[in-house]
């Protein structure tokens, strides 16, 4: 079984399915290996990625809570930039965070 390994992130969550709704259907977009790493940083992706730093958390989100919502900054060079935006964040976060963003254009939608 030396089957070389296929990194794939999801692009999309189509939706459930299954008898009990246990079974997500997603797209994914292939990611593009040179040869077998030996670690996950050589992987190469189509898009750039940007780092953002968190620069103050806004509040929880979600039906549960489960997301956090904060406002990052835009880093170029170790520094920050003048350029902010809100972004939802899933999992532990806080202030002074550095998050590794594949998509950087959208902002989300404010807390009520």
């Amino acid at each position: 079984m030396d089957q070389p390994v296929k990194l794939a992130k999801v692009s999309r969550v189509l939706g459930r399915t299954g008898n009990t709704g246990n079974v997500t259907q997603v797209v994914l977009n292939l990611w593009k290996v040179e040869a077998q790493p030996a670690d996950p940083s050589s992987v190469t992706m189509d898009q750039p990625v940007k780092l953002a730093k968190v620069s103050r958390v806004l509040g929880r989100t979600g039906n549960t809570g489960n997301v956090t919502q904060v406002r990052v900054e835009f880093m170029e060079g170790g520094s920050t930039t003048g350029r902010s935006i809100v972004r939802n964040v899933k999992g532990p976060v806080r202030e002074g965070d550095i998050l590794c963003l594949l998509e950087w254009e959208r902002e989300a939608r404010r807390l009520r």
